[in-house]
C-alpha cells in the first residue's frame, strides 16, 4: 500500500476509522479554492466551456439518432469518442508527466474547438452525414487523451495539496452546473435552429478557457518537476498502481461503472424516444434534472473534505441499485425524478474516486496514473457503449438499463469485499446512539469488541 501521500484513503483503519468512535470526517468551506486566483480563473473558464460541452453532446446524440434511427449508432459514437483514450490514454499519461500542464492545454483546448466548427459548418450547410460524426467525435477523443490527465494533474498546480479534494468536487459542480444550462439551451436549438447552432456554440466557448490559461499568474502555480524523458516510463506507472489496492480496486471498480452504467446518451436518448415517446424535449429534461442530482452530490463531496473507499462503494451499490429502479419506472414523470438521486450517488462515485486516487499517487506519478484511471473510466466505453447499445435495441431500453444498474451494483459488492479482505476488515453490525450502524471494522478488534466473559 502507498506510503506516499493519501495513504490515509486506503481501506485500512486509522483513527477517523474506528468503530468506536463517531466519524469525524475534515470539513472545510465548501468553496474555499475559489480563494486562489489561477483556480478563479480556470473555474471561470470552464464555467463557459462546459456549457458548450453539454450543448455540443446532446445535439450530436440527437443528430446521429436523427439520421439513422438506432441507439446502436448512439453508442458507436460515443465508442469512437472514447475509444482513442483506450488505446493511447497510458502514453498521454507519459506525455503529460514530461509536459508543461499549461501550454499542453492550450493545445489541447485549440485541437477541439477547431472540431467542433468543423461540426458546425457541415451540419449548417446541409451536407453532415452520420460517418462526419463519427469522424469528428474521434479527433474530439484524440485531443482528450491529453487534455484529460493534463486538466486532472494541472489542478493540484493551481491550488495545491490542501486544496485539493475541494478543488476536484468544484470541477464536478462546475461540470454540472454547465449540465443544467447546456442540454436546456440545446433542447431549443434543436427544436428552434437546428443542431449545427449547438456545434457553433461550443467551438466558440473555447476562448473563455483559452483566456483564462493564458492570463493565470506562472509564479503562483505549484510546479510539479517534471518527469525526464527515458525508458520504461509506461511500465514504472502500470507497476505504481499494480502495487497498490487503494488504487488499483479503485480504478477496476470505476472501470465497471463506466463501460456499462453509465452509458447514458445511449439510455435516455432510448427512454425519450422508444419508452415515452416523447422526443428531444424530454431527453433534455433527463439530462437536466440528472445534473441537478450530480451538482448536489458535487457540492456536498465538496464539502465533506475527505474521500473514504467506504462512500465510494456505498454510493456506488446505491447507483446500481436506483438504474434498476428506474428501468421499471412505469410513467415519465416517475423515471425523471428517478434521474435526480441517481446524479447524486453517480457524481459521489465520481469525485471520491478521482480525489482518492489522486490523493494517493505521488506527485511525479500523477500524470500516469490518472491518464490510466481516464482510460479505465472513460475508455470503457468503446466496449460498453455498443453492447448496451444492441441490447436496448435487441431487447428494449428497460433490459439495457437494468442490466447496466446490475453490474455496477454487482461489481461495487465484489469490490467492496475485496478491500475489506485487503484491510484485514470484517463486517460489524450494531447499534451506536439508538441507531443501527453497519460498517466494516479491523479483524483484531474482535475480542476486543466481545462481550466479557
Amino acid at each position: 500500500m502507498s506510503t506516499g501521500p493519501g495513504a490515509a484513503s486506503v481501506p485500512a483503519p486509522d483513527g477517523h476509522d474506528d468503530p468506536t468512535t463517531p466519524d469525524a470526517p475534515r470539513k472545510s468551506s465548501m468553496f474555499s479554492s475559489l480563494k486562489v486566483r489561477n483556480y478563479r480563473l480556470f473555474f471561470t473558464g470552464q464555467v463557459v466551456s462546459n456549457i458548450g460541452t453539454w450543448m455540443q453532446r446532446i445535439a450530436q446524440d440527437w443528430l446521429v439518432l436523427s439520421l439513422t434511427g438506432s441507439s446502436a449508432a448512439v453508442g458507436i459514437t460515443t465508442a469512437l469518442q472514447f475509444l482513442p483514450m483506450l488505446l493511447f490514454g497510458l502514453y498521454g499519461g507519459v506525455l503529460v508527466d514530461r509536459l508543461r500542464k499549461r501550454p499542453t492545454l492550450l493545445v489541447t483546448q485549440s485541437s477541439m474547438a477547431v472540431t467542433s466548427l468543423f461540426l458546425a459548418v457541415l451540419t449548417l450547410t446541409g451536407h453532415v452525414q452520420v460517418w462526419h460524426v463519427y469522424v469528428a467525435a474521434f479527433a474530439m477523443g484524440l485531443a482528450t487523451v491529453v487534455d484529460n490527465p493534463a486538466r486532472q494533474s494541472f489542478v493540484s498546480e493551481l491550488v495545491g495539496r490542501d486544496q485539493l479534494q475541494n478543488a476536484v468536487s468544484l470541477n464536478s459542480a462546475n461540470f454540472q452546473s454547465a449540465r443544467l444550462v447546456g442540454p436546456a439551451v440545446a433542447g431549443l436549438m434543436i427544436t428552434g435552429v437546428g443542431t449545427g447552432w449547438a456545434f457553433l456554440a461550443n467551438g466558440l466557448s473555447f476562448v473563455a478557457p483559452l483566456s483564462c490559461l493564458l492570463l493565470m499568474r506562472a509564479r503562483d502555480l505549484h510546479v510539479v518537476a517534471r518527469a525526464p524523458r527515458g525508458k520504461g516510463q509506461l511500465r514504472e506507472g502500470l507497476h505504481y498502481v499494480a502495487g497498490r489496492p487503494e488504487l488499483i480496486w479503485t480504478i477496476v471498480l470505476v472501470g465497471f461503472i463506466g463501460t456499462f452504467g453509465f452509458n447514458f446518451p445511449v439510455f435516455l436518448s432510448a427512454f425519450a424516444d422508444d419508452v415515452f415517446h416523447a422526443g428531444a424535449g424530454a431527453y433534455s429534461l433527463f439530462n437536466t434534472l440528472m445534473a441537478v442530482g450530480s451538482l448536489a452530490g458535487a457540492l456536498l463531496a465538496a464539502r465533506r473534505g475527505t474521500a473514504r473507499l467506504r462512500v465510494l462503494i456505498a454510493a456506488a451499490l446505491a447507483f446500481g441499485a436506483l438504474e434498476m429502479v428506474a428501468a421499471t419506472a412505469p410513467e415519465l414523470w416517475l423515471f425523471a425524478l428517478l434521474m435526480v438521486p441517481i446524479g447524486v450517488f453517480s457524481m459521489t462515485v465520481n469525485v471520491t474516486a478521482n480525489t482518492s486516487i489522486q490523493m494517493s499517487t505521488d506527485p511525479a506519478m500523477r500524470g500516469r496514473v490518472m491518464a490510466l484511471y481516464m482510460m479505465v473510466f472513460l475508455g470503457g466505453s468503446p466496449v460498453g457503449a455498443p453492447i448496451v447499445g444492441w441490447v436496448t435495441d435487441a431487447y428494449g431500453a428497460r433490459a439495457g438499463f437494468a442490466a447496466g444498474g446490475a453490474v455496477a451494483a454487482t461489481a461495487a459488492l465484489v469490490i467492496g469485499l475485496v478491500l475489506a479482505r485487503v484491510g484485514n476488515l470484517r463486517l460489524s453490525v450494531g447499534w451506536h446512539r439508538g441507531h443501527p450502524q453497519v460498517r466494516f471494522v479491523p479483524r483484531e478488534r474482535r475480542e476486543e469488541l466481545a462481550p466479557a466473559a
